[in-house]
């Protein structure tokens, strides 16, 4: 019943394609009625729950496919391919996204902490993937609900978002995916705090040294924790964000040359090699025949 409700809303405040605030900082509703192939994305740490269609994100040659009975759960910065190839007018892709704020999530997940009980995680509890599906469960259906309804009324959006907002990460943190969350912003969160290092420095070399030193562990443990994490090496993750960013700058209009220069490519030919290693073709073949999704990442 959830579900349908937020539907309802959806098509209310979004009856033709595009994305659209509900007045509550970080959360957009979106509706996407054509068909887009997986392209180059970066996700930043996110919720977005599909209410109708299928969405689809790739980590590492793993595909994630999820719909209305699982929604995607990112809690770090992840270098992925995104699309919706089976959207369409008949059978849009419908669903909300939610923005994971840092300050907010760390937080409670404290207040979590020091609370107990059966929300404190396992003193050595794995590190979870970076991106994580997860099944709706009641508590998860009801707190989106009530967030997107304060789309109806403006006074009700400045008033009660916060609150409402924190409530949808509480529902998040008790749920399936709440172990990858706490992880990501609890105590002992020194692989995505390495991972924000890291993405605000993608325009310099970054080695794997000043990595471990950053999370305060040896390169080995380093290596291990941080694969386990991402299910990638340090340096084939760096590697990924820096050539999804490139790529979506060029689909932007940017050409090779600055793009490459923005994610800290010296040379340009280096920077192609790359590139055609990991899409199959020359930035400038890929941007001729690639569209990036629009609106929805």
């Amino acid at each position: 019943m959830s579900k349908q409700k937020i539907k309802q809303v959806i098509d209310r405040q979004l009856p033709t394609a595009g994305m659209a605030g509900i007045g509550v900082k970080g959360v957009q509703l979106f509706r996407v009625t054509e068909p887009v192939a997986c392209a180059p994305a970066v996700y930043e740490p996110t919720v977005v729950a599909i209410v109708s269609g299928t969405k689809e994100a790739i980590l590492d040659g793993n595909r994630h496919v999820y719909d209305s009975r699982r929604y995607l759960c990112c809690p770090m910065s992840m270098p992925v391919e995104a699309g919706t190839p089976a959207a369409s007018p008949e059978n849009p892709l419908l669903g909300v996204l939610i923005s994971l704020d840092t300050r907010v999530l760390s937080e409670m997940n404290l207040e979590m902490e020091r609370a107990g009980g059966p929300l404190r995680k396992p003193a050595k509890e794995p590190y979870s993937a970076g991106l994580t599906l997860a099944q709706w469960d009641t508590d998860f259906s009801e707190a989106l609900l009530r967030l997107v309804e304060l789309a109806k009324e403006p006074v009700d959006a400045a008033v009660l978002g916060e609150g409402r907002l924190r409530e949808f990460y509480y529902a998040v943190l008790k749920g399936e995916a709440g172990s990858s969350v706490r992880q990501a912003f609890g105590v002992g969160n020194e692989i995505a705090r390495t991972i924000e290092y890291l993405s605000a420095r993608l325009h310099e070399p970054v080695s794997i040294d000043e990595m471990a030193a950053h999370a305060g562990m040896s390169r080995a443990v380093f290596h291990r924790k941080f694969k386990q994490a991402t299910t990638m090496s340090p340096i084939q993750f760096a590697k990924s964000m820096r050539l999804n960013q490139a790529a979506m700058k060029i689909a932007g209009g940017m050409n090779v040359s600055e793009a490459a220069w923005h994610v800290g490519y010296v040379s340009t030919s280096q920077f192609s090699r790359e590139f055609k290693r990991m899409y199959g073709e020359t930035p400038k073949r890929w941007s001729q025949a690639t569209q990036l999704p629009a609106g929805v990442m």
